[in-house]
C-alpha cells in the first residue's frame, strides 16, 4: 500500500483549540477548520458558539473591511464567517435563530446607507436565507416585527442579493399554513405594488432591472395566489402601464415593463398527467381576463412604439451599419402580441379587434422584410401568424367556429388586409432573384418557408381549414394560380431539401421517425417556445451573481438535474439519427454484389502464351 494515512489532520486545530488565548482569527487561518465544522468538531462548536465570536462573525460579514488591503485579501475573513455561519450545523443555526440580538446584528446590515457592498450584500443574503430555511418560524416572526423592512429591502433592491432575499421568504418557508401566512403578510405590505412604483422611468435601470425580475420571479412562484387577488393585478397592471407610457418613454421602463405582463399572461401549464383540471382553467382563465381587460385600452400606445420607438444610435454590423436598429423594445412589443394573440383567443374578443383596427399584424409583416437578418423579431412573427392560424389545443373554449367572430376577424384580417399570401410569394421571388445575381439569401427564408407551411397544415385540417380554404379561393385569379405553383413545387421541393442532410440521406425522415423518438415535442405551442428562445436565461441563471451561494432550496439543483438529463437525451437522440443517416446513406449508396459477376480473387489457371501476345500488341 502506498497511501500515507493521516489520522490527526486535525491536530493542529486541536493545539490552537488547547491555547487559552486562541483568537477566532487564528482558527480562520486553519485551512481545515470549515471541514472540521461541517463535521461537527465539537470543542471547534463550543468555540465557535460563544456569543463574542459569534458577534465577531456577524461583524465581519455586514461591515465593510479596511481599505488598502488586497481585494483577494481583505474579504477573506468576511467570506470563511459566511461559510462557518451557513454550514448548516444545529449548534449554530440554534445560536443565530433563537437569540435577538444576533439576529439584530444581522438586521443592522439593512440599515446601513446605499449603496451596499454587493459582496458582503451577499453574504448577508446567504446567512438569512439560510436561517429563513432552517429556523423558519423564528426569523419570519421577528422579520414581521420590524416595520420598515420591506422598505429596507426595496431600498436595496439595485443589488441582486436582495433580490434573492424576497425569493426566499416566498420559496423556502414551510409547512404550508406558515407559508400562505407569510404570502398574506406580503400581500398587506403590499409587495407587487411598491415594486411597480420602480419600474418608473425616474428610476435607475438596475433598480427598475432588478424590480422587474423580482416581481416576475414572485409571479411564477405564487401563481396559485394569484387568482384568489384578480382586482390586484388588474390595479397593478394599471399602474404599471401607467408608469410605462406616462411622461418620457424610456426603453428600461417599458421592456422591463412588458416582461412583468408577459409573465402575468402565461398560461398555467398541465400538473397531471398533461391535464389541467377544469378548476385550474378557470382559474388562469380569470387571471388572464383582468390582465387583458388592463392592456387592452393601452394596445394604442404599444402600437406607437413600434412606429416610434426610442431613439437609438446606428449599429455596426457584419453586414454594414445599421442606420436605424431595431431595438429591444420593438422586440418585446412583438413577444407581447404574440403573447396577446395567444391569450386572446382563450380569453377576450376585445385584444384581437383593437389589434385589427390598429392594423398592428400588418405592421409586424413590415418590420419583419425590412429587419432582414434579425431572427428574434422573424420568430415573433411567426408566433403571431401561428397564434391565429392554430389556436392553442389548451384552450378552455370550445374549438372556433364560424359563430366564433373576433377569431375568424384576425384570420380574415391576415389574408385580406395584411395580404399575407402575396406577401409570401413577394418576398421568395425577390430572395430566388437576389441569389441568382450571386446575393445572399435572405435571413427571413427559414421563418418564412415555417409560415407557408403553417398556411398549407392548416388550410388542409384545423379549427380555421373552411376559413382559409374560402380566403386563398377567394384571391384574384392569377395570385391564386401562383400560390398553388409555389405550394405543389417551390414549397414542396424547399421542404424535401429541408428534410435531406447533407450527405443525401433521402429516406431519413421516414426510416428515423418509427425508430426513434426525438425529445422535442412535435408540436410546440407558443408559450414554450417563447419560454424556451426568451426566458432560457432566466430559467437557468447562466450569470455568476445569481448562482452565488445559492443551494438547492432555491431548486437551483433540480435545474442543474434537468439541464444535464436534457442534453444527455439531446446527445443520444443525435447518435440514433446518424445511424439513421449512416444507414440510409448505405442502402442508397452501396449496391450488393452480383453473384454473376466475376470473382477477382478467384484462382484461375494462367497462360503465359496468352498474356505474353497481348503484351505484344
Amino acid at each position: 500500500m502506498f497511501w500515507k494515512f493521516d489520522l490527526h489532520t486535525s491536530s493542529h486545530l486541536e493545539a490552537l483549540l488547547e491555547k487559552e488565548d486562541v483568537t477566532l482569527t487564528e482558527l480562520m487561518e486553519e485551512e481545515d477548520v470549515l471541514q472540521e465544522c461541517k463535521a461537527q468538531n465539537r470543542r471547534l462548536l463550543l468555540f465557535l458558539s460563544q456569543d463574542h465570536c459569534m458577534q465577531e462573525l456577524l461583524h465581519l460579514i455586514t461591515t465593510e473591511p479596511p481599505a488598502g488591503v488586497d481585494e483577494m485579501k481583505r474579504f477573506k475573513y468576511p467570506n470563511i464567517a459566511c461559510e462557518l455561519l451557513t454550514c448548516d450545523v444545529g449548534v449554530i443555526n440554534d445560536k443565530l435563530g433563537n437569540e435577538e440580538t444576533m439576529l439584530e446584528t444581522l438586521y443592522s446590515f439593512l440599515e446601513q446607507p446605499s449603496p451596499l457592498n454587493p459582496l458582503l450584500a451577499s453574504f448577508f443574503s446567504k446567512t438569512i436565507g439560510n436561517l429563513i430555511t432552517r429556523k423558519t418560524e423564528q426569523v419570519i416572526s421577528f422579520l414581521r416585527g420590524k416595520e420598515g423592512f420591506l422598505s429596507l429591502v426595496l431600498k436595496h433592491i439595485d443589488t441582486s442579493a436582495m433580490m434573492d432575499l424576497l425569493l426566499r421568504l416566498i420559496s423556502c418557508v414551510e409547512p404550508a399554513p406558515l407559508r400562505q401566512e407569510t404570502l398574506n403578510w406580503l400581500n398587506e405590505e403590499k409587495l407587487a405594488q411598491r415594486l411597480i412604483e420602480l419600474i418608473h422611468p425616474e428610476r435607475d435601470e438596475e433598480r427598475q432591472s432588478n424590480a422587474s425580475q423580482t416581481l416576475c420571479d414572485i409571479i411564477r412562484l405564487s401563481r396559485d395566489q394569484i387568482h384568489t387577488h384578480t382586482d390586484t393585478w388588474q390595479e397593478c397592471v394599471g399602474q404599471l402601464l401607467q408608469n410605462m407610457f406616462s411622461g418620457e418613454r424610456t426603453e428600461s421602463c417599458i421592456v422591463n415593463g412588458i416582461q412583468v405582463l408577459l409573465t402575468l399572461l402565461e398560461i398555467r401549464r398541465p400538473v397531471v398527467d398533461g391535464v389541467m383540471d377544469a378548476q385550474g382553467f378557470e382559474r388562469s382563465y380569470a387571471v388572464n381576463s383582468s390582465i387583458l381587460l388592463a392592456i387592452q385600452p393601452q394596445l394604442i400606445h404599444f402600437h406607437q412604439l413600434l412606429l416610434e420607438p426610442p431613439k437609438r444610435s446606428p449599429m455596426l454590423t457584419t453586414l454594414g451599419v445599421l442606420e436605424e436598429p431595431l431595438g429591444n423594445t420593438r422586440l418585446h412589443v412583438a413577444r407581447l402580441v404574440a403573447s396577446l394573440l395567444y391569450t386572446s383567443s382563450a380569453s377576450h374578443a376585445v385584444v384581437a379587434q383593437e389589434l385589427c383596427r390598429l392594423n398592428t399584424m400588418d405592421l409586424l409583416l413590415d418590420l419583419f422584410f425590412k429587419y432582414t437578418w434579425n431572427n428574434f423579431l422573424h420568430l415573433q412573427v411567426e408566433l403571431c401568424v401561428a397564434a391565429i392560424l392554430r389556436p392553442c389545443p389548451q384552450t378552455p373554449e370550445p374549438t372556433v367556429t364560424p359563430e366564433n367572430s373576433a377569431h375568424n376577424t384576425l384570420v380574415t384580417h391576415l389574408f385580406q388586409h395584411c395580404q399575407l399570401v402575396q406577401r409570401i410569394l413577394g418576398a421568395w421571388e425577390e430572395n430566388d432573384k437576389i441569389q441568382l445575381e450571386g446575393g445572399m439569401r435572405r435571413g427571413y427564408m427559414g421563418h418564412l418557408t415555417r409560415i407557408a407551411n403553417t398556411v398549407v397544415h392548416n388550410m388542409e385540417k384545423g379549427p380555421v381549414h373552411t376559413q382559409i380554404s374560402r380566403l386563398i379561393a377567394e384571391l384574384p385569379e392569377e395570385c391564386r394560380g401562383c400560390w398553388e405553383t409555389f405550394v405543389d413545387q417551390t414549397l414542396s421541393e424547399t421542404n424535401r431539401k429541408n428534410t435531406i442532410d447533407l450527405v443525401g440521406a433521402r429516406n431519413l425522415r421516414h426510416s428515423s421517425e418509427d425508430d426513434m423518438e426525438s425529445p422535442f415535442p412535435k408540436e410546440l405551442t407558443l408559450q414554450q417556445i417563447q419560454q424556451m428562445t426568451a426566458n432560457f436565461v432566466d430559467q437557468f441563471g447562466f450569470n455568476d451573481e445569481e448562482f452565488t451561494d445559492h443551494d438547492d432550496s432555491i431548486g437551483i439543483g433540480k435545474i442543474y438535474t434537468r439541464l444535464i438529463l436534457f442534453l444527455l437525451k439531446c446527445s443520444i437522440w443525435c447518435m440514433q439519427a446518424n445511424t439513421a443517416v449512416f444507414e440510409a446513406c448505405s442502402k442508397e449508396k452501396i449496391q450488393p454484389f452480383d453473384d454473376d459477376e466475376e470473382d477477382i480473387w478467384e484462382e484461375k489457371e494462367i497462360n503465359y502464351a496468352t498474356q505474353t501476345k497481348s503484351r505484344n500488341r
